[in-house]
């Protein structure tokens, strides 16, 4: 799935986890370059809990070091190159406008693995790409949304327009039509990862339109912290990681939050770094969801009525299940023109470069 475009933030210098002295040399040191802060609460929150769960797992035997708000382009060659001469044995990029740097890095340190996230370019055999089937959360949220949508207008805060990001818009107001025939869809561009400004007023603007359920994909818990202000007339969704803290207010009732879609990376990364320490580390393009335990929908929260809750489970079931595709037939492009068929399932090269609308969404994908 493809991820990370520009973040102009200025690049952190070089953080060593727990200030930690120079290790043996048979310890193995796993390095990760972030788009963002690790106070996002959102996408770079969540890789670096991966992170810490990778020191957890190995405690003494690995070493992990990180870097945040590492702007996309010359400055990530930098810091990966950096990181390489550091003595990092295997060196996780976590956003999509790394596989280029990731990939030249790579070329000058044969030594070294890589591995990047939401890419698609194995250019050497040192390099490999990891993703998350994140449009199985939009499909479940999609439902929740459906069903408790007052207004019939829900909302979708979109950050860049690519195939990740069109996979969710989908996926979300196909589910939410099909729990609720009536919905119309608001997408909001926002044209950023982590802008917590400009996410608050995408969120603001949509709900002065009358929106009043909101999904996010952008990193800060802005969207929710504005959805918070209506005091309960409309509902949001923790983005990439829980975001719990929007999901009860201080008076006990139900806040903002009604679920989330969590990336759960701590599986991967533990995997990866296991498999470099005991030898049968290979290149791989890994893309998985549910079924892994990479995309998981957090607590619901009491917003949420009790049957919509066990709809949404059963789909959460059905999917990990294996017996639940979120795009299955029959299903439309926008223009009209047929794309599956009844029953018919997406094929991943399709939606790894989706670049359509399914039918019903209003408005044109920019360029």
């Amino acid at each position: 799935m493809i991820r990370r475009t520009l973040l102009a933030t200025a690049a952190a210098g070089l953080t060593l986890a727990f200030g930690a002295p120079a290790m043996a040399q048979d310890t193995t040191k796993a390095c990760f370059v972030y788009v963002g802060p690790i106070g996002d609460g959102g996408w770079t929150y969540q890789h670096h809990q991966g992170a810490l769960a990778v020191k957890e797992e190995y405690g003494d035997k690995v070493e992990i070091a990180w870097q945040e708000s590492v702007p996309e382009g010359a400055d990530a060659e930098r810091v990966i190159t950096q990181m390489a001469l550091s003595g990092c044995d295997i060196i996780f990029t976590t956003s999509f406008g790394y596989m280029d740097p990731t990939n030249n890095v790579a070329a000058k340190f044969p030594d070294v693995k890589f591995e990047h996230a939401t890419g698609y370019k194995r250019e050497h055999p040192n390099v490999s790409t990891y993703n998350a089937r994140f449009y199985e959360g939009r499909a479940v949220v999609g439902h929740i949304a459906g069903k408790m949508t007052q207004t019939n207008k829900i909302g979708y805060i979109a950050s860049f327009p690519i195939p990740e990001v069109i996979m969710g818009i989908n996926s979300y107001y196909h589910h939410a039509k099909l729990a609720n025939p009536d919905v119309e869809l608001v997408v909001t561009w926002a044209y950023t990862w982590f802008d917590p400004a400009k996410e608050a007023d995408a969120a603001r603007a949509m709900l002065d339109q009358g929106v009043d359920v909101i999904t996010a994909h952008t990193d800060s818990t802005a969207p929710l912290a504005e959805i918070a202000k209506e005091g309960g007339s409309a509902w949001g969704f923790g983005q990439a990681s829980d975001m719990a803290a929007f999901m009860t207010n201080d008076d006990g009732t139900p806040g903002p939050r009604v679920a989330s879609i969590i990336d759960e990376w701590s599986p991967y990364y533990i995997k990866r770094v296991g498999q470099l320490m005991d030898g049968t580390y290979e290149q791989i393009d890994s893309w998985a969801g549910m079924p892994e335990g990479e995309v998981v929908i957090g607590e619901m929260n009491d917003a949420i009525p009790e049957d919509v809750q066990a709809e949404a489970q059963a789909m959460i079931d059905a999917i990990t299940a294996g017996e639940y595709h979120p795009f299955t037939g029959p299903i439309n492009k926008q223009d009209g023109s047929a794309w599956l068929a009844e029953g018919e399932t997406a094929d991943d090269g399709t939606l790894l470069g989706m670049d359509f609308y399914v039918e019903g969404i209003t408005g044109d994908i920019p360029n």
